[in-house]
């Protein structure tokens, strides 16, 4: 048995807060919001851009994930931390390894965000 893939992360937001997840995601990250299966709760966002899957579930009561988080690697991190920047986004610098420069962010929920991108 292997495991092939990762096909998406999960991170929770509040109630009725779809609005403010899209302009994050989609207006500063760049991510395309894509409408969920019918089947599954009509709360919550999801968002893709190429292989790249980020789901936004409901969670009551809600509750950030303050150091569990998904690292999204960029091609250029200096220019998404500079929208993040003009979004009033919190910045917090980290360590780069393994030839990755990368930084740590919040969504407007407080979710923790890793962007990484690869040293030239």
């Amino acid at each position: 048995m292997d495991i092939v893939a990762l096909h998406h992360v999960q991170l929770a937001m509040p109630a009725g807060e779809e609005e403010r997840a899209e302009a994050f995601y989609a207006g500063v990250l760049g991510l395309e919001r894509v409408e969920k299966p019918a089947v599954l709760e009509p709360e919550g966002c999801w968002f893709r851009r190429g292989p790249v899957e980020l789901h936004l579930g409901v969670e009551e009561p809600f509750s950030p994930a303050r150091k569990a988080h998904p690292a999204l690697v960029v091609d250029d991190a200096d220019a998404v931390r500079g929208r993040l920047e003009a979004a009033g986004a919190e910045i917090v610098p980290a360590p780069g390894f393994g030839g990755y420069r990368r930084f740590h962010t919040f969504d407007p929920f407080g979710n923790r965000l890793e962007i990484m991108a690869r040293e030239a």
